[in-house]
């Protein structure tokens, strides 16, 4: 079964052909890093802009790679939520169209799901279930006990910055560029993170919710006092190993509470294994230290591959196949949420 796969929440454009819900036909991603780059995070309306721009192409692009003509396929699969509301609207309006047109079958994708749905694409054979998943990405942070592809209890989220957001944020304060994943990373490989001492928000609660917008503003603190302005900000100047070692003590900061939180979860589900997914997964030292603690507990961990931690419609299409074998076909009247 071949399925189409649109992927739209955010700032990413992304269409893919899967076939049998693991059999990678094609998978095309029209990235917009450049656009938002002097804005220090993604801006909606552009994002949504290029959307529009890029939908029709991608489609065609990813049918082109795949071999495949739009009457070859069995369905259309499409990320209906969470994300950005105007841009889960393109690529759900496309996707109807599309389904509406062709005559076929529609699947609406949870976009998280989906993520944790990755971790499937990267391994042979499935995840060890129950399994703990933890999504982290730009705008979500979210622990799910997972059951089976289309199965998960939601068992904490963020209650203010995702981790994402924050990894942005202190890219911003630190002036090392967009987006803040892999440049603070960068700058953390050079410096240590014993250092600088911040904040673990939560870390020895039994609650499973995530906050880190405390910690990005212990960085502002810890960097420009507590009455800095957004000029203080974009006039500062800081040593290079200054800024290794804040790059360090916070990415330690971060991981240490999703490595944390992720173990409590599973020592209070009795879950037999971990699934790790989202943008951040592609951090190393997070896919280090959760490989280290599942190790320690005796619990597989699953890990979604580098290429699909990043929003990507090879996930959509895949989990859109399990829908599609479930019975679980959306009509023409199905709407995004935010």
């Amino acid at each position: 079964m071949r399925i189409l796969g649109i992927e739209s929440s955010c700032d990413d454009t992304a269409c893919a052909a899967v076939e049998d819900g693991v059999r990678v036909l094609a998978g095309v991603v029209s990235s917009q890093d450049d656009v938002h780059r002097r804005f220090g995070g993604v801006v909606p309306e552009i994002a949504c802009r290029a959307h529009i721009e890029s939908i029709l192409p991608c489609m065609d692009t990813a049918l082109t790679q795949a071999g495949l003509t739009a009457r070859e396929l069995d369905g259309i699969a499409v990320t209906a939520t969470p994300g950005l509301i105007g841009a889960l609207l393109i690529g759900l309006t496309a996707a109807k169209a599309a389904s509406w047109a062709l005559d076929l079958p529609l699947m609406t994708v949870n976009h998280l799901e989906a993520h944790i749905y990755a971790a499937w694409l990267g391994q042979e054979g499935p995840p060890a279930l129950p399994a703990v998943s933890l999504v982290v990405s730009g705008g979500h942070t979210s622990l799910m006990l997972t059951r089976g592809p289309l199965d998960h209890e939601l068992l904490g989220a963020t209650t203010d910055d995702a981790a994402g957001e924050a990894f942005d944020k202190v890219a911003n304060i630190l002036h090392l560029g967009y987006p803040g994943g892999p440049v603070v990373e960068k700058a953390a490989a050079q410096g240590d993170p014993t250092a600088v001492d911040l904040p673990r928000s939560w870390l020895d609660q039994e609650r499973l919710d995530f906050s880190f917008s405390g910690i990005k503003t212990a960085v502002l603190y810890h960097c420009l006092g507590q009455n800095a302005s957004k000029q203080a900000i974009a006039e500062a100047t800081y040593a290079p190993a200054f800024v290794a070692d804040v790059a360090a003590g916070f990415q330690q900061a971060v991981v240490d509470v999703l490595v944390g939180k992720t173990m409590q979860a599973a020592a209070r589900t009795g879950a037999r294994g971990i699934i790790l997914g989202g943008g951040v997964a592609c951090n190393a030292l997070l896919r280090q230290a959760m490989a280290e603690a599942a190790a320690a507990r005796g619990l597989p961990l699953a890990l979604a591959p580098r290429h699909l931690c990043r929003d990507n419609a090879i996930m959509v299409a895949g989990l859109g196949y399990h829908l599609h074998a479930a019975g679980r076909i959306a009509d023409l009247t199905a709407e995004a949420m935010p």
